[in-house]
């Protein structure tokens, strides 16, 4: 795994709005006494969420203090899972299926269209703050590579041109369809389903 680090350039303060402050303590009431330390990854990614999309130094420090830890333990968790990003990523992280599925598929084609449309090298926001992209290993949706997780949204049988598309209407404040790009049912084969029809005359 690679080296992971939190950001140079730090925010001042971190607090959990009134609403997830709420939700963060009833999240550490599930847990019995003396275990509450098992709450830190859902409060990491609920901090996450609330930051923009990274976690960062002050997170750390509150959700510590919140689970009775020290900050190294909860900073180990946020550095081990790559589930937590470390940076800033923009409104909308691409998060980009390059394992051989997709790759043999095509997915060189979309890391193109995002080093044409938001910047060259991976995990660097782009100029207007939209977006950020990155490689990232299977995405469980192999039979319709390539495919890339936006958010909570998985957009698959993509190519170079689908993918500007997306970030096209992402730019413009427009949501695109989630799923597969080519209009395929589910994992069915490319066309429709190829099995258990009807013969004519049978």
């Amino acid at each position: 795994m690679s080296l992971r680090r939190l950001a140079p350039e730090q925010p001042a303060s971190f607090a959990f709005t009134p609403e997830n402050q709420k939700w963060a303590e009833g999240q550490i009431k599930k847990y019995p006494e003396g275990r509450q330390a098992s709450a830190v990854v859902p409060l990491l990614w609920r901090a996450q969420e609330q930051q923009g999309g990274y976690v960062t130094e002050p997170m750390i420090r509150v959700i510590a203090t919140m689970l009775g830890l020290s900050p190294i333990r909860v900073l180990e968790i946020a550095t081990f899972y790559t589930m937590f990003n470390l940076k800033p990523v923009g409104k909308h992280l691409i998060q980009v299926c390059t394992t051989t599925p997709c790759w043999l598929r095509g997915s060189d084609t979309v890391v193109a269209a995002c080093k044409k449309n938001i910047a060259h090298a991976p995990e660097t926001v782009s100029a207007d703050g939209m977006f950020s992209w990155m490689e990232v290993e299977c995405l469980g949706a192999c039979v319709n590579a390539p495919v890339v997780q936006i958010g909570d949204d998985y957009y698959e049988d993509l190519d170079g041109a689908r993918m500007e598309s997306i970030l096209s209407d992402l730019r413009a404040g427009r949501q695109p369809k989630a799923g597969s790009q080519i209009g395929r049912q589910t994992s069915a084969p490319e066309g429709g389903p190829l099995t258990l029809k009807d013969v004519k005359g049978s």
